[in-house]
């Protein structure tokens, strides 16, 4: 680690501590623990239907037949980019807000929330390049600015421009690079339960097994992961950094075991893992000048909570530091009334905002 990147990191985990509830802490040890004990669940085969539309511009958008679920109201389809294609669900009229989701999920983890958001967005989840429905990139490359770069590809051939995002997770670092490398073309920037490489989240690796085991070089996770059983066995693991009993459902875990059942999925999963010291030093060399664009900084209370603002205060200039009461890690699936709210109200020109709320104000 470079004098920069340690410096970077020994700034925020001075105050993870403080910043980050005890339980939250106390979650990703026990959580830990007990990840061999958690063994269940079947996979599941949930087939779309196909359909065609126009996007806000008139264009013709061309819709396939991919193997994750549908949601009513929404289209999803497959868009080309130089060297893959990528998923998305579409949905909605106005402003175009990107939805990036996280590991090990799809876009699917939105869906509890994009029908609210849909009412005053046009929103667009994608697959991340390689995992869910979207094929996995012939030239390789799965740091967060390759990823962004080819989201932006992705956003463009459908013939937007200007938009906003909102990511949890692993999306929060190509949130990041996507905002830093196109400034101009991001309005407003909302991240979940996520700090960035080189501002904190260096100083967690050591509270969940899963972070040094993803970095590991091949073949050592791809070895260890290497049937449905390990997988399942795995994801469930996973899943247990919610802090709601419940909230990540069985159509959940069914979903997700289908779209990591794939080995090269899995991979590629991995590869975005070790691409966090590319990151990290992306991140430590662009950090200025900072964004301007308002960020929403959201982190669930049994998990990262305020920790979120605190590393991006590090990157831009206005900061809205908000914690989902009584959430763990998934916020989307365990509090998505709170979350759809705070978003709209933070997408949106509105100058008031409901008791709890004011902080959700863009």
């Amino acid at each position: 680690m470079s004098l920069r990147s340690k410096q970077g990191s020994e700034n925020v985990a001075r105050v993870l501590r403080q910043a980050i509830p005890a339980r939250g802490w106390r979650r990703y040890v026990i959580s830990g623990l007990a990840a061999a004990l958690v063994v269940f669940g079947t996979v599941a085969a949930v087939n779309a239907q196909p359909t065609r539309a126009h996007n806000a511009t008139g264009k013709f958008l061309s819709f396939a037949m991919p193997a994750s679920p549908g949601l009513m109201g929404f289209q999803q389809g497959l868009v080309a980019i130089s060297d893959s294609t990528i998923h998305y669900v579409i949905g909605g009229h106005g402003d175009v807000l990107v939805l990036l989701h996280g590991w090990p999920m799809t876009w699917w983890e939105w869906h509890t929330v994009m029908p609210s958001l849909a009412k005053h967005h046009t929103v667009v989840a994608f697959d991340l390049p390689g995992l869910g429905d979207s094929t996995v990139p012939t030239s390789g490359g799965y740091n967060a600015v390759d990823t962004a770069r080819r989201l932006h590809q992705a956003v463009t051939a459908l013939g937007f421009g200007r938009i906003s995002i909102l990511s949890h997770d692993l999306g929060v670092n190509v949130a990041y690079a996507y905002a830093e490398l196109y400034r101009n073309s991001v309005a407003r920037l909302a991240v979940l339960d996520s700090l960035l490489n080189g501002f904190g989240l260096e100083s967690v690796y050591g509270f969940s097994f899963h972070f040094r085991l993803n970095m590991a070089a091949p073949p050592t996770p791809e070895g260890i992961i290497n049937n449905h059983e390990a997988e399942r066995a795995y994801l469930n693991y996973m899943y247990t950094l919610s802090a709601k009993p419940g909230a990540i459902t069985n159509e959940d875990k069914s979903i997700w075991y289908a779209a990591y059942a794939s080995a090269a999925n899995r991979e590629v999963g991995y590869n975005y893992y070790r691409a966090f010291p590319d990151n990290e030093t992306y991140n430590l060399a662009h950090a200025t000048p900072k964004l301007t664009m308002p960020v929403l900084a959201m982190g669930g209370e049994d998990s990262f909570g305020t920790a979120v603002a605190t590393s991006f205060d590090n990157v831009a200039m206005d900061v809205h530091a908000v914690v989902a009461p009584g959430s763990g890690h998934y916020i989307p699936e365990e509090d998505p009334g709170f979350l759809a709210e705070c978003a709209n109200l933070f997408f949106s020109s509105a100058t008031h905002a409901p008791t709890g709320f004011a902080a959700c104000l863009g």
